[in-house]
């Protein structure tokens, strides 16, 4: 779910949700019922704003990933100074954790039902698999499948989760954890990969 090339850098981590950070379209929505509408879109129609912040600040969450071995922290000033973000080899595979803190007034059960929008945008999605169950008592949507960037092929992973940090603020945040690997290097990327999505926390201090 991490847009950009294989290159000598590491990608620039985009994702499946361009939450906040970007403004979409919903022009290469494939024909359906109803349209995809990209979370951002969603968030911003419902005069919901949203700011950074950086996943180990937070005073009323715990969020975190595992760094599996052979994975190592990746930077670079393409990419906020807030997200986390970790690969192996400087490329692909890599793992993209960010966090948003929100402001307004929503129905996160409302929120949860576009988590999943964005990746119908991408160039021949592929869905393997869905969910929208709760994660850690939180609402949640999850996401895997395949597309095309570039001519290359990509599997992602991702999930949203909208938990509501300890009273008395009871502050809203947006987490997103975003995993991305060659298509045809998933397969044998799967343990670590595992490692990353199971070790994922997101918890109420």
């Amino acid at each position: 779910m991490l847009l950009c090339a294989v290159a000598c850098s590491p990608p620039k981590a985009p994702d499946y949700q361009s939450v906040l950070s970007r403004s979409s379209t919903t022009s290469a929505a494939p024909t359906t019922t109803q349209k995809p509408v990209p979370l951002s879109q969603y968030l911003q129609d419902n005069g919901v704003t949203g700011q950074q912040v950086a996943p180990g600040s937070l005073p009323d969450l715990t969020v975190s990933i595992p760094t599996p071995p052979g994975w190592s922290p990746f930077t670079s000033p393409k990419i906020a100074k807030e997200t986390v973000m970790i690969s192996r080899g400087g490329k692909y595979p890599t793992a993209r954790l960010v966090v948003f803190k929100l402001v307004g007034d929503f129905d996160p059960a409302q929120v949860i039902k576009h988590g999943n929008d964005d990746a119908q945008l991408f160039e021949d999605f592929k869905q393997l698999d869905a969910s929208t169950a709760n994660y850690n008592g939180f609402p949640s949507s999850m996401i895997q499948g395949s597309y095309d960037l570039d001519g290359t092929r990509l599997h992602s992973w991702n999930r949203i989760v909208l938990p509501t940090g300890s009273p008395p603020a009871n502050q809203r945040y947006l987490v997103q954890l975003t995993i991305t690997s060659l298509a045809d290097q998933a397969a044998a990327q799967a343990p670590d990969i595992e490692a990353i999505i199971h070790g994922f926390v997101v918890a109420a201090k």
